[in-house]
């Protein structure tokens, strides 16, 4: 029995021995071929797949983030809740990033101002039946005005000199800011050239009330030049009569320039009241 099974197993060696080499080969190349085809298909296909990913516009987006790497990314601020412009109200106080009214708008506020009180002075002065003062505008300006004081008191030395002198009126320009009436008119004498009565070089008058600090918004031009009137009689002003130096005419650049040493004058040492016996 032993020997029958010898001789069945070294018949089935070698019917493997025997075997041709070559179908034994076509075989393995067979299932060698079929395993590199299904490799192939499945590596194009896994190709096909990612370019069909990365052909999306999100993947496209991160390829360019990505070659643009190294160039440096321009940041935009955005602004926050916090650094958000807040409107101005009547109690708060501007800061820099706060938004200003335009000048244009704040000129043209004043100017509208300034024109309906000066039009309206205007016609009340033309009302006066006394023939105090009368106004002409300088180069038809309604800031400007020339005005011509025709009365001073009459016992006054000023008043004799008017008549001797055939002197009907004192000329004095007034000039009007941008912010009046709640700052004061520029105020000098033209004609005839005075001494004395609070008049200074250049025909600058010396006046509190015409400063910054004695002016008034309630003050109307004919108050002002009653009160001039007055000064003039009360410093014992005179019409000078000195050969040479009554013909040189007062200038405006002087008078300014006397105007603004005698404010810096009186705001440091201040202003002396005349004497209630003086009037």
């Amino acid at each position: 029995m032993a020997t029958l099974l010898r001789k069945i197993g070294l018949i089935r060696l070698h019917d493997r021995d025997t075997e041709d080499p070559k179908h034994h080969h076509q075989g393995s190349l067979k299932g060698t071929k079929g395993n590199q085809k299904n490799n192939n298909t499945k590596h194009c296909n896994t190709s096909n797949e990612t370019n069909n990913i990365l052909s999306t516009p999100e993947i496209k987006a991160r390829r360019f983030d990505v070659s643009g790497k190294d160039k440096p990314a321009v940041k935009q601020d955005k602004p926050s809740k916090d650094t958000k412009e807040k409107p101005l109200t009547a109690g708060s106080k501007a800061t820099s990033g706060s938004v200003m009214p335009p000048p244009a708008a704040n000129r043209q506020h004043c100017t509208q101002v300034r024109t309906r009180r000066l039009m309206k002075e205007l016609q009340e002065i033309r009302r006066l039946g006394d023939n105090f003062i009368t106004v002409e505008l300088a180069d038809d300006n309604l800031f400007d005005w020339n005005v011509k004081l025709h009365q001073v008191d009459k016992d006054s030395a000023l008043w004799q000199d008017m008549k001797e002198t055939n002197t009907e009126y004192i000329l004095l320009n007034v000039t009007f800011p941008d912010n009046f009436p709640f700052s004061p008119p520029f105020m000098r004498v033209l004609t005839p050239r005075l001494e004395n009565g609070y008049v200074l070089d250049g025909g600058a008058i010396c006046m509190e009330l015409l400063t910054p600090r004695g002016w008034s918004s309630a003050y109307t031009v004919e108050a002002v030049m009653r009160q001039f009137a007055a000064s003039l009689v009360k410093g014992q002003g005179r019409i000078c009569r000195k050969a040479g130096k009554s013909k040189k005419a007062f200038s405006r650049k002087e008078a300014e320039a006397t105007f603004k040493s005698l404010v810096k004058t009186h705001e440091k040492y201040g202003w002396v009241s005349p004497p209630v016996s003086d009037g």
